[in-house]
Formats: structure tokens, C-alpha cells, sequence
């Protein structure tokens, strides 16, 4: 598929705490699964868990991928995440500066793992 063919997704995902943030951000990163991961500290998660209604303070993870890779992001991601159930919510990019989505691409080659 042509790289301008392959879609950029945003893949959406929170977790517990910074420190499970970062690992799952440099992993994604490191790995070529993400050109860039983005922590949103300071998220508040309302939410039905096992029937219980929830509160959380969350740290919002913002994950820039291409649509090939998308797949290998999310076992990734669910791999490393503390939680039973992680969100793992990908959205596509129907728009952006085409120079950021081609390094988007560029930075999560086929290969790269």
C-alpha cells in the first residue's frame, strides 16, 4: 500500500498512572507502533465497572499511528496495560497537515518491529 494510501489513526487510551503511562508510551514509541504518544495527565473517567458505577482520575493517552500498524498498537498496548479492559478507541485521521501525517507513516514503518 502506497504510504499515503495507509491511513493516520488516533488511538485513544487512559491509564492508571503516570508511571504506567510512560512505559506504555516509550514502548509504542521505541517499538515503531507510535510516531508520537501524547499524556494528558489529570483525566476524570466516569464509568459502569461490574456493575458499580466508577470515578477515576485517569492520564489520557493520545497515540499517533498509521492503519497497518493499528492492530499491532492495540496488542501492544493491551499487553502492557495494568487494567483487565483497557480503552483502545481508534479514530481516523479524515484530515490533517499533510507533512505531519506522512512523518506519522515515516516514523512507524512496516518493518519496525
Amino acid at each position: 500500500m502506497p504510504a499515503a494510501a495507509d491511513p493516520v489513526h488516533l488511538l485513544l487510551s487512559t491509564c492508571p498512572d503516570a508511571a504506567s503511562a510512560e512505559v506504555i508510551a516509550r514502548a509504542l514509541v521505541g517499538e515503531g507502533l507510535a510516531a508520537c504518544v501524547t499524556r494528558l495527565p489529570g483525566a476524570h473517567s466516569v464509568y459502569r465497572w461490574n456493575g458499580a458505577l466508577e470515578a477515576a482520575e485517569e492520564v489520557q493517552l493520545l497515540i499517533k499511528t498509521r492503519g497497518s500498524r493499528l492492530d499491532a498498537a492495540i496488542a501492544r498496548l493491551t499487553e502492557l496495560h495494568p487494567y483487565e479492559l483497557p480503552e483502545a478507541v481508534a479514530i481516523a485521521a479524515s484530515a490533517g497537515l499533510p507533512a505531519y501525517l506522512d512523518w506519522v507513516r515515516a516514523q512507524t514503518p512496516e518493518d519496525s518491529r
